[in-house]
């Protein structure tokens, strides 16, 4: 293992010293326990937005702190969930009146440790479950897993909170986009954890993953290595029979590599998955292509598709302000 780290023990919290320092003009960094906040908070009441998880798909959630999205990140040690009371002193540092909106991926702990600090939250909450991989199907035993969708649902809710929308709102709003977006990846290497020292698991050199999660856990299935088409084409298949867009739907196309795979690479995927949706007649209306939800170092990407509907596209296109996302301010 190649990693430039001191001590696995400290990563995070090194880590996390330098995101702050980097972006002390958009965020604040709290210890004990650990979540980072807006510097600046919104000075009339809002609806105040946190998400969280483990560390490793970076910059989700820590990154996307800041005007037009989240108030507060809970970081997790690395693929590990934040804990309760991370979340409620993140909770009751940034509620300035309207009310708290928990956006949690679907897996386990996270779902757990933000339902128990919701029950000791003693202000108006909500919450908004992410579950937009379809690799797995809606009777899995826990459930679909909440990927790179995530974001999605973080920008548009963020918008529409920062504009002054209701608690109740933001929930049905996040539970909307939600609904209305699915993910699918593959991985071509498996991520080494650092505490771990060695990849997570093998793949020949001719074969890939194909719909794995974002915490180095493997897939559906081994494929044999075949052309970026091909590959594509596995995952806008079944991205389309779950959304199943009609022809002159307005979408928003999101390609997202999972820390080890170079851009040259995640524009072609977009560029056949454009054209996968285009023939069909589906308008591609938005796109995101980059390293937003990652995998520590994993090569490999996934796409994730999310109909759109004017107040959606409206709250995509509204100005935001992270270390992640930046436009319009």
């Amino acid at each position: 293992m190649k990693k430039i780290i001191n001590d696995v023990d400290n990563l995070l919290d090194e880590s996390l010293n330098g995101f702050a320092k980097a972006h002390q003009d958009i965020v604040s960094l709290q210890h004990q326990p650990t979540f980072v906040h807006r510097s600046a908070f919104s000075a009339k009441p809002k609806v105040a937005l946190i998400s969280g998880g483990g560390s490793g798909h970076e910059p989700l959630h820590t990154g996307l702190v800041g005007k037009g999205m989240l108030d507060a990140a809970c970081p997790g040690q690395i693929f590990t969930s934040p804990t309760p009371d991370q979340m409620l002193a993140a909770a009751q540092s940034v509620e300035n009146g309207a009310g708290v909106l928990f956006i949690v991926k679907n897996y386990a702990g996270d779902v757990m440790n933000f339902e128990i600090a919701a029950e000791m939250l003693e202000c108006q909450h909500e919450t908004v479950l992410v579950k937009d991989d379809v690799s797995l199907p809606e009777t899995h035993s826990t459930g679909r897993r909440g990927v790179a969708g995530t974001l999605i649902v973080e920008k548009i809710v963020g918008a529409a909170a920062e504009q002054g929308k209701e608690l109740s709102q933001c929930k049905s709003l996040g539970d909307r986009v939600a609904k209305n977006t699915a993910s699918m990846g593959f991985a071509l290497t498996s991520c080494t954890v650092p505490a771990a020292g060695r990849p997570t698991f093998e793949l020949n050199d001719n074969e890939i993953e194909m719909g794995v999660g974002i915490h180095g856990e493997r897939g559906r299935e081994p494929m044999t290595m075949n052309s970026a088409e091909e590959l594509v084409q596995h995952i806008t298949t079944a991205i389309d029979k779950e959304l199943n867009p009609q022809p002159g739907q307005q979408v928003l196309l999101h390609v997202n590599g999972f820390g080890a795979t170079p851009l040259m690479e995640l524009y072609l995927v977009f560029d056949l998955a454009a054209k996968f949706w285009e023939a069909k007649g589906v308008e591609i209306k938005r796109s995101l292509v980059g390293n937003y939800t990652t995998s520590l170092d994993m090569a490999g990407c996934s796409v994730t598709l999310t109909l759109l509907d004017e107040e959606m596209l409206m709250l995509w296109d509204a100005p935001v302000h992270t270390a992640a996302l930046r436009w319009g301010c």
